[in-house]
């Protein structure tokens, strides 16, 4: 297999002088990024980040443990954001990635979990890492990348730029492998947030996408950087790198050869600025999020014209897409394949569907239905509704649960497969007909809400007796969150939500609030989610 800095250093020697990341007016090369890249490995490593006791490969005793030292990337989109996964891997470090619209409790959470070394971050969340870092008992090496806030440079903190320039451009010694880990964090299927253990070398075989036409793993290095050297991609990046669908778009198209294009804002979805980037850098391919991009890009088209004639691919994830909107966009967009991808981050991409009509996906390598008790993969056309799996190229484990990790990662006739939580049911034509998350996980907007962790929030608000979070269809989001609370008399909405944002992101508070005298637990005390549903009607 191979790593992604070793990768990245042969297509620079290749290419060194073609762009390799736009952003606003700052246009970086394939040598640039390197230099920079070397730089950040450097001042890891000189503050003793990097691999630590392991055995061959770097490998933990455990699948669920990390022989690495973490880097948390807590960050915008932007150049520094892939500098620290790139510069990471070149340091040995496993990077992982931080939701910005987390508050302190949620982030001291997950670092609590993560036990980052070092954290990047943006100088506006510069107020809250300060009080977190407080909170973990050991102080990690802060780097603070500078930004439109204003924001001071905290107390012990180095100025990313300022440590990037003392910086040695030379390559360290200690040579990345293709075990070496990357984390990825998700709070969807898994309840709260938990970081997937990926080797680098089953993420670029998986959803980075280093496999030929014929699906046949990219292993030569060699053969990879004559693909990128022959690519002329470059990927528009809107979605936000905090979620694994953004970072293995950029990754990906890094792998491929390809330029990375931001758009000139990139704190939330601009979606006039996004399609003007897309056509003043002619842009060859672009993912998105649902309806929650692809309602307001409609908008943008409409609103005027647009030369997008190089945009060949538009890649769906994370969330659907109304027909009607699909139907709509494809045709402001007649030379433009839309393709939607269904996955997590336990699996990578497991199921594809191409253009407008289509109804069921066909699988990705590797991919598998399994029975409802999940003990045997089901034949084509047999009626049962079973459990989404994939094979191959997946995770190791959850970082620090070896409970978790057994219950999602199964052996099956000898193979190892990952079941995230979708069910299934795979017809006789070998297509999959997907039936949704078992668990009460709401997508909302692209982000994934655990409806539990909501739950308990509201209940331990005064006058809150009882909570159930539920989704509805919304136009804007897909699905947006409502609670609905017990007693009646419940305190108003404004209270409530400001009860929320003391405990949770933004994207998590409900909108909307349906109070109810009647209970909201089955019999055996158990949540009774068809009742709360029913009220909203």
């Amino acid at each position: 297999m191979l790593d992604l800095a070793t990768l990245h250093e042969a297509i620079a020697a290749a290419i060194p002088d073609r762009e390799c990341l736009v952003w606003r007016d700052r246009r970086m090369t394939w040598r640039e990024i390197t230099d920079r890249t070397r730089r950040l490995a450097n001042v890891l490593h000189a503050h003793g980040l990097g691999l630590r006791g392991a055995g061959e490969h770097g490998t933990a005793s455990a699948p669920w443990e990390s022989p690495h030292d973490h880097l948390a990337l807590y960050l915008h989109n932007g150049p520094e954001y892939l500098e620290g996964l790139v510069g990471a891997h070149k340091a040995r470090v496993a990077p992982f990635n931080v939701n910005y619209r987390y508050v302190d409790d949620e982030l001291a959470q997950l670092f609590g979990d993560a036990r980052p070394a070092a954290v990047l971050y943006h100088a506006r969340f510069a107020d809250v890492i300060g009080r977190v870092a407080e909170r973990l008992g050991t102080r990690p090496l802060l780097l603070q990348v500078a930004d439109d806030s204003g924001a001071a440079l905290l107390p012990g903190a180095l100025d990313y730029e300022d440590a990037l320039a003392k910086a040695s451009t030379d390559p360290l010694p200690d040579r990345p492998d293709a075990h070496d880990l990357h984390i990825l964090y998700t709070g969807g299927t898994t309840g709260m947030p938990k970081g997937t253990l990926w080797r680098i070398g089953d993420l670029m075989l998986g959803p980075l996408g280093m496999r030929r036409r014929d699906g046949g793993p990219v292993t030569d290095l060699g053969e990879a950087v004559e693909r990128a050297v022959a690519s002329d991609v470059r990927v528009l990046v809107g979605p936000p790198l905090m979620h694994g669908g953004g970072t293995w778009s950029a990754l990906g198209g890094w792998c491929g050869g390809a330029c990375v294009v931001f758009p000139d804002r990139t704190d939330g979805l601009d979606a006039a600025d996004l399609m003007a980037t897309a056509e003043r850098e002619r842009v060859t391919r672009m993912p998105m999020v649902g309806d929650a991009f692809a309602r307001p890009i409609v908008q943008a088209l409409e609103a005027r014209p647009h030369d997008l004639a190089s945009l060949r691919t538009i890649i769906n994830s994370a969330a659907g897409i109304s027909p009607g909107v699909k139907e709509r966009l494809l045709e402001l967009l007649p030379h433009t394949r839309l393709v939607d991808v269904l996955g997590s981050s336990e699996t990578g991409f497991q199921v594809t569907r191409s253009g407008a009509a289509a109804r069921t996906f066909a699988m990705a390598a590797g991919t598998a239905v399994l029975s409802a008790d999940r003990s045997r993969r089901l034949a084509p056309g047999e009626d049962e509704l079973g459990w989404l799996a994939k094979g191959g190229s997946i995770p190791l484990a959850y970082l620090g649960d070896p409970a978790k990790t057994a219950s999602t990662f199964l052996t099956v006739d000898g193979e190892r497969l990952v079941v995230a939580g979708d069910r299934a049911r795979l017809l006789a034509d070998g297509t999959v007909e997907v039936h949704g998350r078992e668990a009460t996980t709401i997508n909302t907007g692209g982000e994934k809400v655990f409806a539990e962790e909501v739950e308990t929030v509201l209940r331990g608000l005064p006058g809150v007796t009882d909570a159930l979070v539920v989704g509805r269809p919304s136009e804007r989001w897909g699905t947006e969150i409502v609670a609905v609370v017990s007693p009646a008399g419940a305190p108003s909405d404004d209270d409530l939500r400001a009860g929320c944002a003391a405990h949770l992101a933004r994207y998590k508070i409900p909108k909307a609030f349906v109070r109810t005298g009647h209970g909201l637990r089955l019999p055996n005390g158990k949540a009774d989610y068809a009742a709360a549903r029913a009220l909203l009607d």
